[in-house]
């Protein structure tokens, strides 16, 4: 697998770990006091590290780090719009579609040679 495609797939585990972190707790601790979803939240996060610092380390031997930033960005709507639709109930709306080809336009050019 190359660098590039490794760094995508490490990404997207990465992202799904971090958007449970930061918005999970709103549909499962809304309950709870601030102190314990944070404290659910840093416990997930940690797992979102283990996975995101390598896929970094790996994407720079290939990529630069505003290739790095912009992939990022992408990976994380690709993971954030089926979260908030599937799991957190979210109406899907025609903005996210035009998000979504801001961020594909903002991939081909910082990936344009």
């Amino acid at each position: 697998m190359s660098p590039v495609m490794k760094t995508t797939v490490l990404l997207v585990l990465s992202n799904c770990f971090m958007t449970f972190a930061w918005y999970g707790h709103l549909k499962n601790l809304s309950d709870r006091k601030w102190i314990v979803a944070a404290l659910a939240s840093w416990g997930i996060a940690l797992f979102e590290y283990l996975i995101q610092v390598p896929a970094n380390r790996i994407g720079h031997t290939r990529m630069s780090l505003p290739q790095l930033k912009i992939l990022q960005e992408a990976v994380s709507l690709s993971v954030f719009v089926p979260f908030a639709w599937l799991y957190m109930k979210q109406p899907l709306r025609s903005n996210y579609l035009y998000a979504g080809l801001c961020i594909l336009a903002a991939v081909y050019f910082i990936f344009k040679a």
